[in-house]
């Protein structure tokens, strides 16, 4: 299986049933998409941002087939300006490379730096997907599981409305 040995051992221990899909890399969702048909889960999309101090960092979750309107995030966070965070920042804190970005790289965030947005249409999806840490495979895991992954890791997490406009 491709991806992060650890992260396989963790989802087992954890008994987090995940279905594994293996794929040519998909570094982005218009790649990505064309390996994904049949399969019964909500594909997301993972965006990793900074404050405009770069003192905090934010991974946003969302339907892949979303559109995400930063500005909605930034007035309910009060934190200034958004921006998307350097590829140097995003090793730092999840050991992850663009076109990998996904939570379970949350694994990595050992002082529990990055807080996780999800948009709440996920909450209505009874399967998600993401990269296993690198974009070569999907896995697929319920949406409980993503939760129950999320408090396992000890991040810090909120479900918003962030203006997707999903289309699911």
């Amino acid at each position: 299986m491709n991806g992060d040995p650890i992260l396989y051992e963790l989802l087992n221990k954890l008994q987090i049933n995940y279905q594994y899909i293996e794929h040519p890399p998909a570094p982005t969702i218009e790649i990505a998409k064309q390996y994904w048909d049949g399969n019964n889960a909500t594909h997301c999309k993972n965006i990793f941002m900074r404050n405009h101090k770069g003192n905090q960092h934010y991974l946003i979750i969302l339907p892949c087939d979303s559109v995400f309107l930063i500005k909605n995030l930034e007035q309910n966070l009060k934190q200034g300006k958004l921006t998307f965070a350097s590829e140097d920042r995003l090793y730092k804190y999840l050991k992850l490379t663009p076109g990998s970005v996904s939570p379970f790289g949350l694994i990595n965030d050992s002082e529990h730096h990055v807080i996780v947005y999800i948009d709440e249409a996920l909450a209505k999806s009874e399967h998600v997907s993401f990269h296993p840490n690198i974009n070569t495979a999907s896995l697929i895991i319920s949406f409980s599981d993503l939760i129950n992954f999320l408090i396992f890791a000890g991040s810090k997490y909120q479900i918003l409305n962030l203006g997707a406009n999903s289309k699911l």
